[in-house]
């Protein structure tokens, strides 16, 4: 994969303004933080959102992917501001868990999730380059 920044442009932090790709594709499904029974053992932000990134790693994982080959997420959270307050938590947390990869994101303040309890979701794309 290759890390696409026009010339002069500032690098965004935490993220990839582009990404260019091609191999196998693993697709993993919005996640929510839940564990593997499908019960959520903390209604926290963080905690949920450190849940969801261990279950897109099993996931990603069952595909022959890893954080490395990371290519998009999309980030669904329910409280804009509650996420930008914590978002220094947040920020480690990715580091934590998925290390510095940055794929290409958006994140997108909504309504409500079909879970009640759940506070984030993310959908996540990988290639695995044949190289």
């Amino acid at each position: 994969m290759k890390t696409l920044l026009p010339e002069g442009w500032v690098r965004p932090k935490g993220y990839s303004n582009g990404i260019k790709a091609s191999g196998d594709m693993v697709f993993v499904a919005g996640v929510v933080g839940w564990d593997e029974h499908e019960e959520f053992q903390s209604d926290d932000l963080v905690e949920q959102f450190r849940q969801v990134l261990l279950n897109t790693k099993a996931i990603m994982a069952e595909g022959g992917a890893g954080p490395e080959h990371m290519a998009r997420m999309t980030w669904y959270i329910t409280d804009k501001q509650e996420y930008l307050t914590r978002l220094r938590e947040v920020g480690q947390t990715y580091r934590d868990v998925m290390g510095k990869n940055y794929p290409v994101m958006a994140c997108v303040e909504v309504s409500g999730l079909m879970e009640d309890r759940a506070k984030i979701e993310i959908e996540t794309t990988c290639v695995i380059s044949a190289d």
